[in-house]
């Protein structure tokens, strides 16, 4: 099938399939006399896989490596379970982090209400986010 088809078939714009092949993701396919691509039903396939993957969170080079594994005739699935958990443990740590910055917003928040503007003085640049003197 011609770069339209498999467009329309697996919902991939041309233009990405196109970008796919140049990053190593989808094999480039054979030609037909008149220079086409002409794409195996596999390729749609192929095409499903990435975009799931990346609704997964991987990055297109961890895509590229478990596609690499499996053309390589091996079971991917260690390694995409590892790449499972270095995703979970990044979304965990970052929840941490935001959870921190939305207590600290909270101080400043109640800080930014209890401030009187008339208060300020020219020496300061804004008292809700400096710290306050230490005593």
């Amino acid at each position: 099938m011609r770069i339209g088809e498999l467009a329309t078939t697996s919902g991939v714009p041309a233009k990405t399939i196109r970008f796919y092949e140049q990053a190593g993701l989808m094999p480039e396919p054979p030609r037909t006399t008149g220079g086409y691509r002409d794409y195996s039903s596999d390729a749609a396939t192929r095409l499903t896989f990435i975009r799931d993957a990346q609704r997964a969170g991987l990055t297109l080079a961890e895509i590229r490596s478990v596609l690499a594994l499996r053309d390589n005739g091996q079971a991917p699935c260690n390694h995409v379970g590892n790449l499972i958990h270095q995703h979970l443990d990044d979304i965990n740590r970052r929840l941490a982090e935001l959870r921190k910055t939305r207590s600290a917003l909270k101080e400043l928040a109640q800080r930014a209400v209890a401030t009187d503007p008339a208060s300020c003085s020219d020496a300061d640049i804004c008292r809700i986010l400096s710290q306050p003197a230490a005593p």
